[in-house]
């Protein structure tokens, strides 16, 4: 039976082209919060973000692709930031590649070190106002747990031999989440596997992008949405519909969860 479900946010529960959350998920997360079942965020937002959810309610929170997991609103049961000399390096390679923006992901704040279109739409992607821009040297010695880089495919090899103790995930096209390496959306799935008590089989979990990939292979059942990837459906042993035409309803249905 079924204990646990994980939701990706965006282009899971969250249209990318609506931004909302359709009527049939909203009603369909309701009931199977009424029959005991918990229900968890899986996201690659910092919590401060996570502001297209309206009002509904969860049992707990991955945040920045499991680098941070919070049981209810408040309670820290994980957290895992980058290693300093990994971000040092970073640090050096944008000064010298000036026009690379990044998003730098403390605890508690977010800030960048550059404005272009790129980064002024992931902003507006997350629907939030313009964070501060600092001098580079001021993240030399932050704890930082993700940072959300804005290069190519084709620059990613580059990127990342500068960052041996991290790991690289998308969840669209122009850019990258870089977090601690041995971290990812399922390491969340077993801290609430440990904190809860129920086995990582009775887990469901859903998404559409990069970095919902290993949360898949990981939970018990993973579901991908129909608007995924081939490489996402691939990693999933169920492929459901579109967030846009019910996919989570009719998963849930599927699994006669509802």
């Amino acid at each position: 039976m079924v204990k646990a479900l994980f939701f990706d946010i965006d282009g899971t529960l969250v249209s990318f082209k609506t931004h909302r959350i359709p009527d049939s998920t909203r009603k369909s997360i309701e009931t199977i919060r009424n029959k005991g079942i918990k229900v968890f965020i899986a996201t690659g937002r910092h919590f401060s973000v996570i502001n297209n959810l309206d009002d509904m309610t969860f049992d707990g929170y991955i945040t920045m692709n499991g680098c941070y997991c919070l049981q209810g609103t408040d309670n820290v049961i994980f957290k895992k930031s980058i290693e300093q000399s990994d971000v040092n390096r970073f640090i050096d390679y944008l000064q010298q590649e000036k026009e690379l923006s990044c998003l730098f992901v403390e605890e508690h704040r977010l800030s960048l070190n550059y404005v272009d279109d790129e980064m002024q739409f992931l902003i507006n992607l997350l629907k939030q106002d313009m964070p501060s821009v600092n001098d580079l040297d001021y993240y030399r010695d932050k704890e930082l747990f993700q940072l959300t880089a804005f290069f190519k495919d084709s620059q990613e090899e580059e990127v990342m031999s500068l960052l041996p103790n991290c790991s690289s995930m998308r969840w669209y096209p122009t850019f990258s989440d870089v977090i601690a390496k041995g971290v990812d959306k399922g390491v969340g799935i077993d801290q609430f596997c440990n904190y809860y008590g129920f086995p990582l089989e009775e887990t469901m979990a859903f998404g559409d992008g990069g970095n919902d990939i290993e949360m898949l292979r990981h939970a018990g059942i993973g579901v991908a949405m129909g608007n995924a990837n081939d490489n996402v459906k691939q990693a999933a042993d169920y492929v459901t519909d579109s967030v846009d035409d019910d996919g989570i309803l009719k998963a849930l249905q599927h699994f006669e969860l509802i």
